[in-house]
């Protein structure tokens, strides 16, 4: 359990970073900042406890999702320039997220007592629905819908807990290890620009 609560903790606060360097590319107001940054650090869990019935959805019956998330928006502003100097922060704090959000889900669907591949399609929303919302409202394609492995990474680092659980490894050591799956899978693509077949048989600009 503890280790479930930091783990969306710092989801939440890794998304909300990314949400924040989108917003602050697009020179939105404070107030626009914040919503973006909410929307993407809640927005894959909203939708998740939507579907399995968990309302009022966690981050109405917990406040911590409502202090965090503002802190976290004032700390990202104020070190803006110091999280720029870090090459590709925005890749980096959304991969993170990614990584950590897909277990969230996954955990939040092992408790609603679902199938594993329900619970995997629940960590994958979780995971990604929020970046979704994010580049919508920033009027950008959402990265789910191009060509990087984005969901897919979340998928196969779903399934890979699945597999390590069925071989009885310890369930903690199974959580840590799908995550760093996640991550690893999402950083290896980008890094080696492995994508999706291309299915319009010309090569994308």
């Amino acid at each position: 359990m503890v280790l479930y609560q930091l783990t969306d903790i710092l989801g939440t606060i890794a998304f909300a970073i990314s949400g924040v360097l989108v917003a602050m590319d697009k020179r939105l107001d404070l107030f626009g900042v914040l919503i973006i940054a909410l929307v993407t650090a809640i927005g894959g869990g909203t939708l998740r406890d939507l579907l399995i019935g968990n309302t009022p959805v966690t981050w109405m019956q917990d406040l911590t999702y409502i202090v965090i998330i503002p802190i976290t928006v004032v700390l990202a502003i104020l070190f803006s320039r110091q999280l720029k100097y870090l090459r590709k922060s925005l890749f980096l704090f959304d991969t993170l997220g990614i990584g950590l959000y897909t277990m969230v889900g996954i955990e939040k669907g092992l408790e609603a007592g679902l199938s594993p591949v329900v619970c995997i399609a629940l960590g994958t929303m979780t995971a990604s629905f929020g970046g979704v919302l994010r580049d919508i409202l920033c009027n950008e394609i959402p990265v789910i819908f191009r060509k990087e492995i984005y969901a897919t990474a979340c998928i196969l680092g779903g399934a890979f807990y699945f597999v390590l659980i069925a071989f009885n490894i310890p369930e903690g050591y199974s959580y840590l290890s799908a995550i760093l799956v996640v991550i690893l899978l999402r950083i290896v693509a980008v890094r080696f620009g492995i994508r999706l077949p291309n299915i319009y048989g010309t090569k994308s600009a």
